[in-house]
This record gives structure tokens, C-alpha cells and sequence, in this order.
């Protein structure tokens, strides 16, 4: 049963019809992948309309703003995130995190069109990031965000590989990150490891087997992507002490 406060949080956001998608940890623990995450992050359509709606749930919520940046529709366009505190009595201390642009994600409305929607026993309708969008979304600088992504991974190849598809042996060539489920996937499917392999060039080592140089090939790859993540946010961040700073003089 989903905890009370993180369904408060979700409630007050279909009942204001905000357009936004769960992702983060409370994401990872819907696909099964994670058994618990004290926040709730959501991706939302920056718009000026959805913004009134948000507000109105965050008002619901007794959430306020903790740190910087303002809540504004500006900083949310820059791809900053915006993060509250729930005061509700039902979820009391639930932080929020909103943001509306993702590095190496798709623009909002194509998430939109691709989200997973779950309803829950009591009802109540969910919707999250599509699990690619949610597995990119996680390939971050942050050591907690990788075993993460390899969970989802794991757990979506061992629940489908005896019902594959093109978009699911594609999604498990280019993503899957355990060794052994690569070298499986590239096994089972010569013909697309193939066609991906100038796409993603290490699998030409999983179509060999398991070896301590494809093991260092996926690390490689995970490190750079981390370093990809980081040069993305170096200016965010330095935008974020800036505001920190105006903040300090007023």
C-alpha cells in the first residue's frame, strides 16, 4: 500500500489536474525497483496555466518553497528545480521536487505522450515517466542513481525477455547495463545487436560473452555520462549561487 503522505501529495495534484509525471525514487518503487523514497519529484509542463494549478496543490499542501530558486516559471524553463516542504497534518515534512527540463530527456509534452499510467486499489490515478524516460533521466553524476537504473533494467529484461519485441530488444541493447543480461540479450538477438552496435559500440564485446573487458567497457560508459551530467549542471549551479547571492542582498 502506498504510504499516506506520498499519496496526499499525488491526490492533491490529480484533483487540480496539474500536468505532471512522477519520477525519481517514488517512480523507481512503482516500476519495483526500489522499496522506498521519502520524496516525491515531479516532472511538469512549464507552462503559465499549469503553474496556477501547481500552486493551487502546493496551497493544498501547505508546501513552501525551501530553497532557491523562487518558485517562477523563468527558473523551472532554465531547467532548475524547485523544491518545497509539506506542512499538510497528512504529509507532514513530504519535500516536493518540480522541474520541467532533464538532461539527455525528452521535451515534456513527449514524455506526456508516453507516460505510464497506473491506478492504485483505492482508485487514485498515477502517472509516472515511461520507464526508458525514467532510466535516462537517472543517469546521473549521482553514485546512489546507478544501481537504480540497473534495477529498473534487470527488472524489466527478466519480466520480458520471454515476450520480446523491436522496441524492447532495442531498449535492452542500448541500456541494459549487467553484464551477463547484455551478453543474454545479444545472444538471443544477433540481427539487432548488429544494427546497434555502431550505436553503442561495446556490444560488440557482450556478442563475445562475458569478459573483464566489457566489464570495464560498461564502466567506462557510466563514467562518461557522469561526466556529461556534470558539465550540464556546472552552469546551473553557478546560476543557482547567483540567486543565492541576490537573495543574501535584499
Amino acid at each position: 500500500m502506498i504510504p499516506s503522505p506520498i499519496r496526499r501529495v499525488l491526490s492533491s495534484i490529480r484533483e487540480h489536474r496539474v500536468k505532471a509525471l512522477l519520477m525519481g525514487g517514488q517512480a523507481c518503487v512503482f516500476y519495483g525497483a526500489a522499496e522506498f523514497s521519502r520524496d516525491t519529484d515531479l516532472a511538469i509542463l512549464a507552462d503559465p496555466g499549469n503553474l496556477s494549478r501547481l500552486g493551487r496543490a502546493l496551497r493544498d499542501l501547505d508546501a513552501a518553497v525551501i530553497a532557491v530558486p523562487p518558485f517562477r516559471l523563468g527558473h523551472l524553463r532554465e531547467g532548475l528545480a524547485v523544491h518545497f516542504r509539506c506542512r499538510h497534518a497528512e504529509a507532514p515534512g513530504m519535500r516536493i521536487d518540480v522541474l520541467s527540463k532533464m538532461r539527455g530527456v525528452a521535451s515534456f509534452p513527449v514524455l506526456w505522450r508516453r507516460r505510464t499510467g497506473i491506478e492504485l486499489p483505492d482508485g487514485l490515478r498515477v502517472d509516472l515517466l515511461s520507464l526508458p524516460d525514467l532510466v535516462r533521466a537517472k543517469k546521473t553524476q549521482r553514485d546512489k542513481d546507478w544501481p537504480m537504473v540497473r534495477r529498473l533494467l534487470e527488472r524489466h529484461f527478466l519480466e520480458n525477455r520471454e515476450d520480446p519485441n523491436p522496441q524492447r530488444v532495442r531498449f535492452w541493447l542500448l541500456e541494459l547495463r549487467t553484464p551477463e543480461l547484455l551478453c543474454e540479450a545479444c545472444r538471443e538477438h544477433p540481427a539487432a545487436c548488429r544494427l546497434l552496435m555502431t550505436r553503442r559500440p561495446l556490444l560488440a564485446l557482450a556478442r563475445q560473452g562475458f569478459s573483464a573487458g566489457l566489464v570495464e567497457a560498461l564502466a567506462a560508459e557510466e563514467r562518461t555520462v557522469r561526466e556529461e551530467d556534470r558539465r550540464y549542471w556546472a552552469p546551473l549551479r553557478a546560476r543557482l549561487e547567483q540567486l543565492r547571492l541576490a537573495g543574501r542582498e535584499r
